[in-house]
């Protein structure tokens, strides 16, 4: 493809010249910053080529903020946009492109990363594992994700945004309608993310199966680990056909093939086929952990083990299998037959039993229990409501012919985000309030949690509501403008005014990590909450080989069994014996660098370029393929310096336990 120099950067609009300036002053000022502190080695060795799996976990909570901002400002956009009839802040591509990459960012790079972050810090401490099974893939897998998400980012300065919908259907996705290279970036973009993301779950698997502690049986596991591994086994099960589906998209945009294209026998039918098998599966592997989250934050702050254990579990693997099954509602509308509308309405309906289960299960929990209202607490009490409204909407669109009326309105909007944002965003702020002292020390500011909370949960539902309304008043999804005469202009108000409040209290939750790292109190205990699981067993932040000594489990909620029975607390010096820890490598970050730059050249269609740096992604795995580096060994002195930093003069951990 030729590409015009005035065709490279994007030119003529001016949001897009602030954000180009913008780029490039923010990665001056990086750029100096760490020159004037003398910080590059520093960065190289403990962060670059990190495979420490908490590490690894904060730079996926980090990425995951950083695109959190960046998919927030594209949904304030829209907001804007559509705040008054007939606006004229955004014109019809520009909408396309924003609402385009709105989705995905906040699905596949906010949400995701977020979820991915807790599940690397927090496993390995609740298996009482000393690291994830692969360290070095796990480190490959965070490298690539990043690699990707940068490359979908630059999108929009740089050659163009994808404009078909996160969705990407075909035609429209094809080069006949979308001749540009915007759809490329989304192709190989989210085929390299991807490509990382099915790592984890091979990695999360294996781990979870292999390396938990001794005692701790399947049955004793904490709900979070639970989740994650049946997350996993989604993402191994779903995401091969993404990564086909996105395989195939780019044969037909880069080489002329004709798999969705009907010119020469295609089917475009078979993206929106394959894209929803992995799709709809996609939401559970997002909602799953974020269960998990909520189950460990009730049952610790309502001081009660979790009611209905194995239902949970069993009901985890229900909705697993069920999330398989459910796909084609996407396409009542589409002239699919009656019988199969039928049998995929019912098997959509059916997954919202083992779902309320779950919520049953929540609230039996904190019955009679002596809850303390925690931020943490307070994001899983607001998740009930709001996600049962979601759920409730999503069985409304399950019946196949009412989903005619619904399906391209804004009710359908409206119920993908009373789901996701209550069941991962809220998950995710709960997880990050209860896990923070565990992950870097300290706690975030409880007051400043609360303005957080309240903006963000009435802005999200000042947001969200209208739109139930005006999709059933027959306002049409993906439509970037509306007339005076529809009558739609109120609720549309309303719903602008309420994403303002919901970006003011993401601003909190900012200025509160913020503030926190400036001035919380560091002077906080290893177990800060009364918490039950294994991670609180070890400092708060972990040293980086977790546990000194392996912990014994011998029932459910081990640690606070161990506080209450007060056993396997202490240690004693002739149980310290040397750990042996992997090596850290630059190899994953060298070959996520050289992933970005055959992409980049895949998306401008420059094949020998893409091919030649293709060859550096060869040499790097035949480098792997000779690293005999076994690792190393930390001495015993060491380890025990490091205990007698936070254990008191008896070598125990705290021993406190709640009454009631």
């Amino acid at each position: 493809m030729g590409i015009k120099w005035d065709e490279f950067f994007i030119t003529g609009d001016p949001l897009i010249l602030g954000s180009q300036i913008a780029i490039l002053l923010t990665t001056v000022g990086i750029i100096g910053v760490v020159t004037y502190l003398k910080k590059w080695r520093w960065l190289w060795t403990e962060w670059l080529t990190t495979v420490d799996h908490k590490k690894i976990g904060i730079m996926y909570i980090l990425s995951a903020v950083l695109m959190f901002f960046r998919g927030g400002i594209d949904g304030l956009m829209m907001k804007v946009q559509t705040s008054r009839p007939e606006m004229e802040f955004l014109d019809a591509q520009h909408y396309n492109e924003i609402f385009t990459t709105h989705g995905v960012i906040m699905i596949l790079f906010m949400a995701m990363p977020f979820l991915i972050g807790l599940m690397n810090v927090i496993i390995p401490l609740q298996i009482g594992a000393r690291d994830v099974a692969f360290p070095q893939l796990n480190a490959l897998s965070f490298w690539l994700f990043f690699s990707g998400a940068m490359l979908f980012n630059i999108s929009f300065v740089i050659g163009g945004s994808p404009d078909a919908g996160w969705t990407s259907y075909f035609p429209l996705a094809g080069k006949e309608f979308s001749p540009g290279i915007g759809n490329n970036y989304y192709a190989i973009a989210l085929q390299i993310a991807g490509i990382g993301t099915l790592m984890t779950g091979i990695n999360f698997i294996v781990t979870i199966l292999k390396m938990r502690t001794k005692g701790m049986t399947l049955m004793k596991m904490p709900m979070f680990t639970w989740t994650s591994f049946i997350t996993s086994v989604i993402i191994v099960a779903a995401f091969p056909i993404f990564t086909v589906a996105l395989g195939l998209m780019t044969f037909d945009r880069l080489y002329g093939t004709h798999f969705f294209t009907l010119s020469a026998g295609g089917s475009d039918m078979l993206w929106a086929n394959l894209f929803w098998l992995w799709g709809h599966p996609e939401v559970y592997i997002v909602a799953l952990p974020a269960f998990g989250i909520f189950s460990e934050v009730i049952a610790t702050f309502s001081r009660k083990s979790l009611f209905g254990y194995k239902s949970m579990v069993f009901s985890i693997v229900g909705i697993a299998f069920l999330s398989m099954l459910v796909w084609v509602h996407h396409f009542f509308t589409m002239g699919v037959g009656a019988a199969v509308n039928s049998f995929f309405s019912i098997s959509t309906m059916l997954i919202a039993v083992p779902t309320g289960v779950k919520i049953f299960n929540w609230l039996f929990t904190m019955r009679k229990g002596r809850i303390k209202f925690t931020n943490a607490m307070l994001w899983a009490l607001a998740f009930v409501p709001n996600f049962v409204i979601g759920g409730v909407t999503g069985v409304m669109l399950a019946m196949a012919a009412a989903d005619y009326q619904y399906h391209n309105t804004l009710f359908l909007v409206a119920h993908f985000h009373y789901v996701l944002i209550p069941g991962v965003v809220f998950a995710v702020f709960a997880g990050l309030y209860y896990w923070w002292p565990k992950i870097f020390g300290f706690k975030l500011n409880e007051r400043l949690g609360k303005y957080h909370f309240w903006l963000f949960v009435i802005g999200f539902n000042l947001t969200f509501f209208p739109m139930f309304l005006l999709g059933l008043d027959g306002a049409v999804r993906r439509s970037y403008t509306f007339s005076v005469e529809s009558g739609f202009a109120p609720l549309f108000l309303v719903s602008a005014i309420g994403s303002a409040i919901l970006a003011i209290g993401f601003a909190v939750f900012c200025y509160n990590i913020y503030w926190s790292i400036r001035h919380a109190d560091r002077n906080v205990s290893n177990d800060p909450w009364d918490a039950r699981t294994l991670e609180w067993a070890t400092a708060s932040p972990a040293p980086y080989y977790n546990f000194a000594k392996l912990p014994e489990v011998k029932s459910l909620d081990v640690f606070w069994h161990m506080k209450k029975n007060k056993e396997g607390l202490d240690l004693k010096g002739n149980e310290i014996e040397e750990i042996h820890m992997p090596s850290n490598s630059g190899l994953p970050f060298y070959m996520a660098v050289v992933f970005g730059i055959a992409g980049f050249f895949l998306v401008f269609e420059w094949h020998i370029a893409a091919a030649i740096a293709a060859v550096g992604i060869f040499a790097g795995l035949i480098i792997r393929s000779f690293d005999y580096n076994d690792g190393y060994h930390i001495p015993v002195e060491e380890i025990k310096e490091t205990e007698k930093s936070w254990r008191n003069k008896a070598e125990e951990v705290n021993n406190h336990v709640s009454k009631g």
